[in-house]
């Protein structure tokens, strides 16, 4: 990230230049609430810095700091796009049992888990490689290793983009929002080996739910607050 960009725990008021009157890092500041969906101002840099011209792009975001943008994949960050629920689902592995994760947003009932650049292209690859179809305990051949199947994914890499939330506030009509939201210039991001291993547990504990048969979701499925502190 360029150096004229301070660390959000230096920004001074007035520090940021502000354009028509509004200062972008001034009301990253000033929010309240829970951390985790929040972007802060190096969170905001961190996202600017996807783009090819990051100084352009703050700037338009403090023009509009309530509108959600759309951002490039494939140089700082891919993005993994799953169904809410076994994204959901993957969010719970990898923070009650894995490393965490990094930001994630959701959209259009969809869940979007940013990983490491490269993550787009090989995933797919490890996820075929793995023989995962829709056949979930009859493909693995009565080996006890039962699993169920994984819905399909779609990863955005180089040449995609995707449309990422607000910065200053989340969505009321059903738009973008933050689950976890980028807090610094350097997120930690999962990369497709890491993804690969919540697939399989969240497949693997499918398999075990669905000889239960139950159809009712767990209440507050909403209601998650991941610690963002534990992210490695």
């Amino acid at each position: 990230m360029s150096a004229w960009l301070k660390d959000t725990t230096t920004l001074q008021a007035g520090a940021a230049v502000a354009h028509h009157g509004v200062d972008i890092f001034a009301l990253l500041r000033d929010q309240s609430g829970s951390q985790a969906a929040q972007v802060t101002a190096a969170g905001a840099a961190w996202l600017a810095g996807a783009t090819p011209y990051p100084r352009s792009t703050l700037a338009q975001w403090e023009e509009r700091p309530t509108a959600p943008g759309v951002l490039p994949c494939g140089s700082a960050f891919d993005v993994v796009n799953v169904p809410a629920l076994f994204g959901r689902r993957m969010l719970e592995r990898l923070w009650a049992e894995g490393p965490g994760s990094g930001p994630v947003a959701t959209h259009r009932g969809r869940m979007l888990l940013f990983a490491a650049p490269g993550t787009a292209q090989r995933l797919p690859s490890l996820l075929a490689w793995e023989e995962w179809g829709t056949g979930g305990s009859e493909e693995s051949g009565g080996s006890g290793d039962a699993r169920g199947p994984v819905p399909p994914l779609l990863c955005h890499g180089t040449g995609d983009a995707v449309t990422v939330p607000p910065l200053t506030c989340a969505s009321s009509d059903g738009g973008p929002r933050w689950v976890v939201a980028p807090d610094t210039r350097s997120p930690w991001l999962p990369g497709p080996d890491v993804l690969l291993w919540a697939c399989v547990r969240v497949s693997r504990s499918a398999s075990s739910r669905a000889s239960s048969h139950s159809i009712f979701p767990r209440p507050d499925q909403d209601a998650n607050v991941y610690d963002v502190s534990r992210r490695r």
